[in-house]
């Protein structure tokens, strides 16, 4: 069974959502840089942290990690600075 969504891997990052790491004070520039992006496809990619294993056996129910799925987190005050920039549905 053909999967309903399958990520683009040529699409490219177009647009950052909201503020850097940098410019929010969550990073030094160097080695910790948690991002937002829109895709030139409209899809959206997220840099954090790996927290897959950490969260696997705890996830509510109905919540699935797919094979190739990965659960990552980013400051919560990244996804608040990328409101303005995502379009309502």
């Amino acid at each position: 069974m053909a999967r309903r969504w399958e990520a683009d891997p040529s699409a490219s990052l177009q647009k950052r959502l909201g503020k850097s790491a940098k410019e929010l004070g969550s990073s030094d520039g160097k080695d910790e840089c948690p991002d937002i992006w829109q895709l030139s496809n409209g899809d959206v990619a997220v840099i954090g942290r790996d927290l897959t294993e950490s969260y696997r056996g705890r996830l509510p129910e109905g919540v699935v990690l797919g094979p190739g799925e990965r659960l990552v987190v980013i400051p919560g005050l990244m996804v608040s600075t990328a409101k303005a920039d995502i379009p309502d549905a």
